[in-house]
């Protein structure tokens, strides 16, 4: 068990991205502890090291003996950055990884087998399975499984998100096996690429954002996650990564229309049914709320279930073969998407509430009787 009361005592390395996991150790009442920041030391990362109020350090030699963990939110190899090598690097050094996805497959398989050995855990974190209302989703989602398997998936992302999204699908069915992708047809200059997939045996179609600015990769997307379950009584959808989630029963027409019998009166039962239900709140979070609350808290979540599966002494590989079929599958997810089209996105800024209200009153009156 870690040190210090039972607290987990852990290091953040990268100081852009993961300021979010900076800001999950302010949220109190939870055996988390911030031991330091790992940076390459610059501006950024010493304000960030002053306004947490931890030491920055700038190798892996120079981690105090008591850390207990490392969250790695720098680039994984195959973006280009050294996040694979700096995970190996804490991991020889006996401390417990959590890295920010996306990680290759071969990445993630040789960061397993080296916790293995020193028998210490590896996780890759894809981050929005733990948010809120994503967790929502696939809680209603496990219990309608528990009556029936979902007949097909509809499912959109960014590119840039596309490992987060297979992860939520994959914990939705409990697995991926078997697969198959294949992309459609698309036009030079389509924005997105439509996948025909099978996860676990269900029909999915996939639509991807597969355009890219290079001077904001991170920030250009049309679009985070949306999701949508098909059952045979209707369908459960997750309009967005932060909800809300909304059940949508299955069409019904009265059949009374349809019958011999010309007396024009219809069967309470599908009139009382609402054609829409919430699952949770129906308003979703501002930005600020999702900065400050949402995505701290998802990473208390990921550290606090890597803290139980370390009391547990849980196996590295063992456990990680669910996250190395998540990265085998986002691969040939990559191949069949093809490189993403590089564009120049254009700048762009929240409507306004005077837009917002010319929307609702044009609603209004297209509402209007004539």
């Amino acid at each position: 068990m870690p040190a210090t009361g039972g607290r987990l005592r852990v290091v953040v390395c990268g100081a852009v991205f993961g300021q979010v996991y900076l800001e999950a150790f302010r949220i109190p009442d939870y055996p988390l502890k911030l031991a330091g920041i790992l940076a390459r030391g610059s501006p950024r990362a010493q304000a960030c090291a002053r306004h947490y109020g931890v030491p920055l350090f700038e190798r892996v030699e120079d981690l105090p003996a008591d850390v207990d963990a490392a969250c790695v939110v720098v680039r994984s190899r195959i973006l280009g950055g050294r996040g694979t090598e700096l995970a190996h690097a804490l991991l020889r050094r006996g401390i417990h990884v959590i890295q920010e996805h996306p990680v290759h497959p071969d990445e993630i398989a040789e960061s397993l087998r080296l916790a293995r050995a020193q028998r210490i855990l590896y996780r890759v974190n894809s981050f929005y399975v733990n948010v809120g209302p994503v967790r929502r989703f696939m809680a209603a989602l496990r219990d309608l499984c528990r009556a029936q398997r979902p007949l097909f998936i509809d499912a959109a992302c960014g590119c840039q998100l596309s490992f987060s999204l297979l992860d939520i699908i994959g914990t939705a069915l409990g697995g991926m096996r078997p697969w198959q992708i294949q992309a459609l047809p698309r036009r030079a200059g389509d924005a997105f690429v439509t996948l025909k997939a099978a996860f676990a045996g269900v029909q999915t179609t996939l639509h991807i954002h597969n355009q890219l600015d290079p001077a904001d990769p991170d920030g250009f997307s049309y679009l985070m996650h949306q999701l949508t379950f098909g059952f045979m009584e209707g369908r459960l959808s997750l309009v967005d990564t932060h909800g809300p989630v909304i059940w949508i029963p299955r069409p019904q027409f009265p059949h009374e229309v349809r019958s011999s019998d010309a007396r024009p009166q219809f069967a309470a039962a599908p009139r009382d049914t609402p054609r829409l239900t919430p699952i949770g709140p129906l308003q979703a979070p501002s930005f600020e709320e999702i900065f400050r609350n949402y995505w701290p808290i998802g990473v208390v979540r990921a550290l606090l279930e890597l803290r139980h599966a370390i009391s547990e002494g849980e196996d590295a590989l063992r456990a990680g073969q669910y996250q190395l079929t998540i990265a085998e599958v986002w691969r040939d997810v990559l191949a069949q998407l093809g490189p993403p089209e590089l564009v120049r996105g254009e700048p762009w800024s929240a409507l306004e509430s005077p837009r917002l209200a010319s929307m609702e009153r044009a609603a209004f009156e297209a509402d209007r009787m004539p």
